[in-house]
């Protein structure tokens, strides 16, 4: 009986999403969750793609070099988010003109990963978090396959700025 109920224990904790079973801290209109691994889990080969595409996101934001960007954001998306209470839209064209072909001066002091993948069929959905030292900003993409390849359709952000800098 005690084994049973230590298998039961077992796996209701392997079942909960890695997000539940972290500490969660609340601030500023959220709740994060302190940096755990995740259970061990098997990636699909289409989240493997998935998060490959969006590595040039990363790489982008890493080296500002606009190809990176170019290699993943397809040329009819939309990015949209609030700029001092408004809706602001910008094209990846726009957003990759943008760019300043060269890492930026604090680069050394920004933390970025990945926190979700979400793929069925031929979408996805992720989440993006950018760790710099004055903001924390959350990135949301929509992503379809087309030809093959993971791009990036739509995305949305919220930037938190931090306080005490």
């Amino acid at each position: 009986m005690k084994n049973l109920l230590m298998l039961a224990a077992a796996a209701a904790v392997i079942a909960t999403p890695a997000a539940a079973q972290a500490p969660a801290h609340a601030h500023a209109g959220h709740t994060t969750h302190t940096a755990h691994p995740a259970p061990a889990r098997a990636v699909s080969a289409e989240e493997a793609e998935v998060r490959a595409a969006l590595q040039h996101y990363l790489n982008g934001h890493a080296t500002g070099q606009g190809s990176e960007f170019a290699a993943v954001m397809h040329p009819d998306m939309k990015m949209m988010f609030i700029r001092d209470g408004q809706l602001t839209q910008r094209t990846s064209a726009e957003y990759i003109a943008g760019t300043s072909g060269r890492p930026a001066a604090d680069e050394a002091q920004r933390r970025r990963w990945i926190e979700s993948v979400d793929v069925t069929g031929n979408a996805a959905v992720a989440k993006i978090v950018l760790d710099y030292p004055t903001t924390r900003l959350t990135d949301y993409f929509t992503l379809l396959k087309i030809d093959g390849e993971w791009k990036i359709m739509n995305k949305i952000f919220h930037a938190e700025p931090k306080t005490g800098n």
